[in-house]
């Protein structure tokens, strides 16, 4: 019987330790190091501004947390002895693509060599979520229908609003720039297995790809596992909310797979209701409203996710995951990554920083939040732009110009 296991992989950015810069070469010492604590559960990137890790096949939510916050942890503490940090976000806000360096690695060779400047010009950090589906066919079946579904978990996830050191509107701009890749967005209309295994072969014949490891399509069925696996969601800096977002898809899952009538009639209309959500979801978020693919009428993502987690509602109680559907109502009250950066980033505006300047600062606010697992420097109670606010005001104070100007009003007033 399927326990419907799942397992999560991050990605992250390697920075510096105090600036949060990020580090277009990765010190191999560093990676030696972390290889030793965390081993094959850490990986590199095609940029080696980036580095991956992946859980073990699990059962209870608790399980995944543990995980992520080791994996932090860990990293945290290998990198303060080599001056380095990590940020979870989907993308790193003051990166520039065309500094990226490649992964010396032959597989990596032959993409940058296919993709040019698309390849190197992509630091893109995704949460990437495996369940269990041990039948093939169900596996690929079910690419359409969770399909509709997906634009509710891209919009719990967002963490990249900055691009290039640029503020870019969006909540969720990685999705934007992951765009520019073959092969990326949602999965085509295969009908079948066959289908889906002719398409991988006539690609794979015509040299164009080595194997389906070459598809990152939104959703794809895994080459190593028997899993469906998401690649959709941002990287999220807080560890709770990859947990809950990993805790919705699986319940997703599992209910497609025990009520084959949900999202059966999957059409093209449906699928391109389900792509202008996908737009709707990395620009609005959780503050934007939705196309229902069922009634065609437009819904606030809030009533969205309701009516969502009532009808997962058995799977849900089933798989033991109700706290975790909590804490995506609190995401949406209080806020993803993406919302509580631009707050951030205002609030040092506000107080007059320079763009760049407060930038830096909401990327450094990130590695000390990724390496917590948490949202840093939050007070209880209050507004997240409260808190920015707050934040900011800190920050202010400790700038050098700042704490000049204090020393001169002490001065006078003495």
């Amino acid at each position: 019987m399927c326990e419907f296991r799942f397992g999560i992989e991050e990605e992250y950015f390697v920075v510096d330790r105090r600036t949060a810069s990020i580090k277009c070469e990765l010190p191999a010492a560093f990676m030696k190091a972390a290889g030793k604590k965390l081993g094959r559960q850490l990986m590199t990137e095609i940029l080696q501004s980036q580095i991956e890790v992946a859980t073990p096949p699990m059962r209870r939510p608790q399980d995944a947390r543990d995980e992520l916050l080791r994996f932090r942890t860990t990293l945290a503490e290998v990198g303060a002895q080599h001056g380095l940090g990590i940020v979870a976000a989907g993308t790193h806000p003051l990166a520039i693509p065309n500094q990226q360096r490649m992964t010396k690695k032959r597989r990596y060779s032959k993409l940058v060599q296919d993709l040019g400047m698309v390849g190197l010009g992509n630091p893109l950090c995704g949460l990437h979520v495996h369940v269990e589906v041990p039948d093939p066919d169900m596996r690929v079946e079910l690419m359409h229908r969770v399909v509709p579904f997906l634009p509710l978990l891209l919009a719990l996830s967002t963490s990249s609003p900055f691009w290039a050191g640029c503020e870019t509107g969006l909540l969720g701009y990685r999705n934007a720039a992951n765009d520019a890749l073959p092969r990326t967005g949602f999965p085509e209309m295969f009908q079948s297995l066959g289908e889906y295994e002719a398409y991988i072969a006539a690609l794979v014949a015509a040299g164009i790809i080595a194997d389906s490891t070459y598809v990152w399509w939104a959703l794809r069925p895994s080459l190593q596992h028997p899993t469906l696996e998401l690649r959709l969601t941002d990287c999220c800096t807080a560890v709770e909310d990859a947990v809950a977002i990993a805790a919705l898809y699986r319940a997703m899952v599992h209910h497609l797979v025990r009520h084959r009538e949900t999202n059966a009639s999957f059409s093209a209309v449906v699928r391109a209701l389900a792509e202008e959500n996908r737009w709707r979801a990395q620009r609005y978020g959780t503050g934007g409203t939705y196309v229902d693919v069922v009634s065609g009428t437009a819904k606030p993502f809030a009533q969205l996710l309701e009516e969502t987690l009532a009808l997962l509602q058995d799977d849900i109680a089933e798989l033991k995951m109700a706290d975790e559907m909590q804490h995506l109502r609190r995401i949406v009250r209080q806020g993803t990554s993406a919302h509580r950066q631009l707050e951030h980033y205002r609030a040092l505006r506000k107080f007059g920083r320079p763009p760049k300047q407060a930038i830096r600062e909401v990327t450094k606010w990130l590695r000390a939040s990724t390496e917590a697992g948490r949202f840093v420097d939050e007070q209880e109670g209050l507004s997240p732009a409260r808190n920015a606010a707050l934040r900011a005001q800190r920050s202010n104070a400790l700038s050098p110009k700042h704490a000049h100007s204090n020393l001169v009003s002490v001065a006078r007033s003495q």
